[in-house]
């Protein structure tokens, strides 16, 4: 965060006992907060002989956040004292209670023995440490005070121990009917408050914020912004504590950069803008950029105000203006022949040109200029991007991994954290998208045991970043699609705490959450519950709402309307690329062909799709196309061809699926054994059929652990009549009660059994 500008501090008036000293050029004040500061280093340095190791480290771990924090109350400081040294809390009390209670003189006689801590051949305080610089920028600001600043100080001093006081005696009665009943919960409490970041309390004050403090202030805002928002303050109170700043300072531009952070979080397009405007102007206006970059000071400002007015425009989906935007950071870039800079515009280029065949072409210059030019985190970013692209072209994972290597020995080399999160959250996602489970479910845990390299302050313990919350809905995701609803529903729980639905990344859980809550109501048959989560579906992500309002109309019986969705669906999809979409669009238009027995229709459709799964490498989805396939030459009356090819795709099932494909790929290998023993002698009809049990027996297993009616209520069916062919009438009556006893709870689809494939 860049030094605050010193007209900040050119303000001599005195707000609520905040005597501004530095309208003689200093930027810092003294308040009576910072005189009990200054009471407890002087009671320190007298109890040092006396005080335990441990106690000393608590203390000297405590000064840093009370020299740089905002100003507090003095009973909240006093509670923070006593957590790491009771006694010592309790001299400082009594020495503010004489000096409040006292005369002007004995305030005057404080200040005068403040210099005696660097005295002597062994000073209490080195003149150059933390504490040191503080003690005579307090000495030094208190002696610029005129005689009328320094009784207004006495005054404000009075004032705020008589607060103290009126605010602990009306309510001692209270904290001591606490005490005697949580007494180390609070004391504990306490100390957490106190570690962790500021909150809306802790932050006002009496006045004005000093350089330091506004300083701390802003770089722990925009810190907990970028790591762990829940943990900053909220929109609202972010906005009125900056509102506060810039009414005593309208040039204060970090605090109109922080202010344009906080809009982002609430998409808000206007305030947004307006902060990020007013944040290039005030640095062109003070003239920060031209101390630090000569000449070049305002033609910098003005690139790289119009290249992040592109990025905020690109974030807000207004293209058109995007990329005026960038066209006129691009040609100040080139008058000023910044090459840095036209990196940045070459890589927000591709961002916005990207739907284009010639983008991959753009974006490998890209990367090429940035290694040239010796930036590294451009040409990572650029590498991971290339690597996503060739991801949907169907290149090969061995491939996509080695690039993504690559970009890890260039974060590692360069400490590059959070790019290592971005790579890692890739790897999960490519693997996902190829239907490898077992690796996307081990580079998710990889991220989420990792720890940051971020140097991470102020309580927070982890980085709450979009990289974890794409790797946790993931890891949600696989939970549910293999029965452990209840451990999926402790992630979204974690995922809620962690990015509250203000939050920018909230929107990733919100969907996933909607998705999960669908499929489970598609699996108990409750259309209406699953009916209403379309819409919330849809108002997340268009595409894949309406392919679920798709997949509920065919659940529903309503194959027209159903078709119609799916058919519009398909053109959309192949017109955006979409081949993930495009392909399960295939197979549910295939499904309605066979249900309304068009079997030879549905043949070309699945053909289709094999070929896109296989040219793509989405294995998965290939080996759900074959079974598709071997579900139609089973209908067609060829089990036997369907039993063969079944083995080339049920590994990856067995292997990667989820629990809902692994028992319908194992019924389907059932029905053909059923199929096929027709032709068999008795003996071996016998043994297939037994074994076809078996294998409904697995079926019914998966079912259930998804707790999927429907397709049990059809296991139990086939089982009812295989015993019934193999003349054991006790477990057909059996697996008969149970399916009457589904058939009633579940309404009848009114198609025949052999006709449905899941």
């Amino acid at each position: 965060m860049a030094s605050v500008h010193e007209s900040l501090y050119f303000n001599p008036m005195m707000t609520n006992g905040v005597v501004h000293a530095n309208v003689f050029g200093i930027k810092d004040w003294v308040t009576p907060y910072k005189m009990a500061l200054l009471v407890l280093i002087g009671e320190l340095g007298r109890a040092g002989p006396h005080l335990s190791l441990l106690e000393r480290r608590r203390l000297n771990r405590l000064l840093l956040p009370l020299l740089q924090g905002p100003d507090m109350t003095l009973s909240r400081l006093i509670k923070a004292i006593e957590e790491c040294c009771p006694h010592l809390a309790s001299s400082v009390q009594i020495r503010i209670k004489l000096m409040a209670g006292g005369e002007l003189k004995d305030m005057e006689q404080f200040f005068d023995d403040l210099s005696e801590a660097f005295s002597g051949t062994e000073p209490e305080v080195h003149k150059t440490s933390v504490v040191g610089l503080f003690l005579r920028h307090m000495i030094l600001a208190y002696n610029k005070l005129s005689f009328s600043q320094v009784y207004k100080l006495y005054t404000a001093l009075q004032q705020y121990f008589q607060n103290d006081e009126k605010t602990s005696g009306g309510r001692e009665d209270e904290t001591e009917m606490e005490l005697t009943h949580c007494g180390e919960l609070e004391g504990k409490m306490e100390k957490d408050e106190f570690d962790g970041p500021l909150r809306e309390e802790e932050i006002s004050c009496n006045g004005p914020l000093s350089q330091k403090q506004a300083e701390y202030f802003l770089s722990q805002q925009a810190s907990l912004l970028k790591n762990d928002e829940t943990k900053a303050l909220s929109p609202a109170s972010l906005q009125k504590e900056l509102n506060s700043l810039l009414k005593f300072n309208p040039d204060f531009a970090e605090a109109h950069y922080l202010s344009y952070l906080n809009g982002l979080r609430v998409q808000d397009v206007f305030s947004s803008t307006h902060s990020l405007l007013h944040y290039f102007d005030r640095l062109i206006l003070t003239g920060a950029e031209s101390k630090s970059n000569g000449d070049e000071g305002c033609g910098r400002s003005l690139r790289y105000a119009a290249l992040n007015l592109a990025a905020l425009h690109c974030r807000f989906g207004h293209y058109q203006q995007a990329e005026l935007a960038l066209q006129e950071a691009i040609r100040i870039a080139q008058e000023s022949n910044d090459h840095v800079c036209l990196q940045h515009c070459l890589s927000w280029l591709y961002i916005l040109e990207q739907k284009r065949s010639d983008s991959c072409v753009l974006l490998e210059h890209s990367v090429k200029k940035a290694v040239y030019f010796g930036l590294p985190y451009l040409a990572s970013l650029g590498i991971q991007s290339l690597v996503q692209q060739r991801a949907f072209a169907g290149k090969t994972a061995n491939k996509l991994m080695g690039a993504l290597k690559d970009s890890d020995l260039l974060h590692w080399k360069h400490s590059l954290s959070e790019l290592i999160d971005i790579s890692i959250a890739q790897k999960t996602a490519i693997w996902r998208l190829y239907g490898r489970s077992t690796m996307a479910l081990q580079q998710a845990q990889m991220l989420l045991s990792m720890n940051s390299l971020e140097a991470v302050n102020v309580g927070v313990q982890q980085n709450n970043t979009e990289s974890f919350a794409v790797v946790l809905c993931h890891l949600a995701e696989l939970h549910a699609e293999q029965g452990y609803f209840t451990a999926a529903s402790e992630i979204l729980k974690h995922l809620k705490e962690r990015f509250p639905p203000n939050s920018q990344h909230a929107q990733l859980w919100m969907l996933f959450d909607q998705k999960i809550q669908f499929d489970r109501a598609m699996n108990d048959g409750k259309y209406h519950v699953a009916g209403s989560l379309v819409a919330g579906i849809t108002a997340l992500n268009s595409t894949e709402g309406v392919y679920r309002k798709a997949i509920l109309l065919k659940a529903q019986n309503q194959m027209s309307e159903a078709h119609k969705l799916l058919q519009k669906l398909l053109i959309h999809c192949q017109k955006i690329k979409n081949t993930e979409m495009v392909i399960s669009v295939l197979l549910s238009i295939a499904e309605l062909y066979w249900r309304s027995l068009c079997h030879t229709i549905a043949l070309p459709v699945l053909l289709q799709a094999l070929a896109l799964s296989q040219e793509y490498r989405l294995q998965y989805l290939a080996s759900e196309t074959i079974l598709n396939l071997a579900f139609s030459q089973l209908i067609l009356g060829i089990p036997e061809q369907a039993l063969s090819i079944l083995h080339m795709a049920i590994e990856p099932i067995l292997a990667h699926g989820a629990v809902l494909d692994k028992g319908a790929a194992i019924f389907l290998v059932a029905k053909c054994q059923v199929a096929s023993a027709a032709s068999y002698p008795p003996q071996k009809k016998t043994e297939a059929l037994e074994s076809a049990i078996l294998n409904l027996n697995e079926a019914k297993t998966y079912f259930a652990k998804v707790d999927c009616k429907e397709q049990l209520r059809d296991v139990l069916y086939l089982q009812a009549r295989l015993f019934h062919s193999l003349g054991k009438a006790q477990e057909r009556n059996q697996c008969a009660m149970l399916f009457r006893q589904l058939h009633q709870e579940l309404p009848a689809r009114g198609v025949p059994l052999i006709n449905a494939f899941k």
